[in-house]
């Protein structure tokens, strides 16, 4: 592959190399594999399940740990919600209310969205405040008939001479409506989550990875919420941010697998996907790192419940790195029994789900506790799971590598071969389904924080279609945060209940219970 000058210095100004370019390149001329999954993790079979008394034991565990540990809330909130309100863009570009009822148009088209929205119209956050852009702009909404209202109603959101809703971070739309007209954002949600389960000693420590262009906005709703939300739940608040990395950036390439370039004939570089977030997970120093999504939160009145579950996960991850830590001096002793290395073996097994290679029995005493300390010594991730109720999306699976190891992993759906009828019929049969509900333990049992950049599977990339100024062309995402960016970590799966796992994927999810307030 032969690159120019101008290349080149392109190339070196977003912080990348020549060397992982042409790695990429590589990736899109040899495909990527699909993931062999061998079976879905189920209750018993990979995924633990949790009675009212062992949440609570274990809640309480990480109450009486968590004060001596430095804790942190990670929360990926890049995007904008463009894709939160997609029927109303397709709604405002093609209705025309002048030349046929709303009721028309939305049989027409079979928009069952459109016509919930329309249902619960008032219940939604941005209800008044919508109404007040249109009056302000000289529309009377009461004088509309009601397909007037419907198409008025919904340009007011999205149009950028209004509310622009569709162009902005998810994060810092109206989610919830509380008395007296209080509207908070999902940013705000996520501090009083947060001062629940993620806080010690009075403070809570958040982390948001956002845009950069949104750092400002940011920074004026915290400005807004900071006093409301210490008063309220006696917590400071110690909020940091960060931006995706150019260095993750990855080329596209035509569909001959030949450098995509723009009009201008510079190369054209894509962001990779929240695998680039591994790089701001990995500059962050905490002994304990919840990971939960933007748009996943609820109302007060649900808070402590999730936030019982948060703990128990919590307090599930410091007994098993006691264990593993524990075990791991024990290895790095000059002697150690046959019976002790046989007993941190079946703990592996037992505890983490990890295969024992079939000569282990073979190997020297010395090979033996290298082996062991390898499988140990690794990042730990506990992980949510909740049944499958068809949200899209990744769910847990054990998975073959390509020497036929398996261990448990979370999958997108993107990764299986459809084709494949077994494999299709392992995804169908699934009963459960990621949430992105991680407590996440970095540091190993000296204390040193793990470079995590050392447990990735760069086989689990995607390739996707994209099109650049009506061309096509392949673009390339980095293995996801929680998924093949994590494939190399200890693993527990844990079944959590359906009410902690409440994302916003589209407006009309702002009318689901978890997200209204009861009367």
């Amino acid at each position: 592959m032969s690159f120019t000058s101008n290349d080149t210095k392109q190339i070196a100004s977003k912080g990348l190399t020549l060397k992982a370019v042409e790695a990429q390149i590589a990736l899109f001329k040899s495909g990527i594999p699909f993931a062999n999954i061998a079976q879905a993790a189920t209750v018993g079979n990979g995924i633990a399940a949790l009675d009212d008394e062992l949440t609570d034991d274990l809640a309480t565990y990480f109450e009486s740990k968590k004060n001596k540990l430095q804790l942190l809330k990670f929360v990926p909130a890049s995007g904008a919600a463009t894709r939160m309100f997609k029927f109303l863009f397709q709604f405002v570009k093609e209705f025309d209310p002048e030349k046929e009822s709303v009721n028309a148009y939305i049989n027409k088209n079979k928009l069952k969205e459109m016509a919930l929205f329309l249902v619960g119209l008032e219940k939604f956050p941005f209800y008044k405040e919508v109404l007040t852009v249109l009056n302000q702009n000289g529309v009377v909404f009461n004088t509309l008939s009601t397909s007037q209202k419907a198409w008025h109603f919904a340009n007011a959101m999205l149009d950028e001479k209004y509310l622009d809703f569709g162009n902005s971070p998810k994060g810092l739309l109206p989610f919830h409506t509380y008395k007296n007209d209080y509207i908070s954002t999902a940013f705000e949600e996520h501090l009083y989550e947060a001062a629940l389960y993620a806080s010690n000693n009075n403070t809570a420590k958040l982390h948001f990875t956002i845009s950069e262009r949104f750092k400002d906005k940011f920074d004026e709703e915290f400005k807004r919420i900071e006093e409301h939300v210490e008063k309220n739940t006696g917590i400071a608040f110690d909020i940091s941010f960060s931006y995706q990395h150019e260095s993750t950036d990855t080329i596209a390439v035509t569909l001959k697998d030949k450098p995509f370039r723009e009009a201008d004939g510079s190369l054209l570089f894509r962001p990779s996907g929240h695998g680039a977030l591994l790089k701001n997970l990995n500059d962050l120093n905490a002994d304990i790192i919840f990971v939960k999504n933007i748009d996943n939160v609820v109302v007060k009145q649900y808070k402590d419940e999730v936030a019982k579950y948060k703990k128990a996960l919590a307090g599930m991850l410091l007994k098993l790195q006691a264990q593993t830590f524990h075990f791991l001096r024990e290895l790095d002793k000059e002697t150690i029994t046959e019976a002790e290395l046989t007993t941190i073996g079946e703990f592996l097994t037992r505890e983490l789900s990890v295969e024992i290679s079939m000569e282990f029995e073979k190997y020297s005493d010395k090979y033996k506790k290298q082996y062991l300390h390898d499988k140990l010594n690794r990042p730990i991730r506990v992980c949510g799971m909740v049944k499958n109720e068809g949200e899209p999306g990744g769910g847990p699976f054990w998975v073959k590598d390509q020497s036929w190891n398996q261990s448990l992993q979370i999958v997108e759906s993107a990764q299986i071969d459809a084709k494949n009828k077994v494999q299709k019929d392992i995804l169908k049969n699934a009963t459960h389904f990621n949430p992105v509900d991680l407590v996440c333990g970095v540091k190993n049992y000296k204390g040193e924080k793990f470079d995590l950049e050392n447990f990735v599977d760069h086989k689990t990339a995607f390739i996707t279609m994209k099109t650049k100024v009506g061309k096509d062309l392949k673009a390339l995402e980095l293995p996801g945060l929680w998924n093949g960016s994590m494939a190399y970590w200890n693993t527990l799966f844990v079944e959590v209940p359906i009410i902690t796992f409440n994302p916003v994927k589209t407006v009309n999810d702002l009318l689901k219970a978890p997200h209204q307030i009861k009367d």
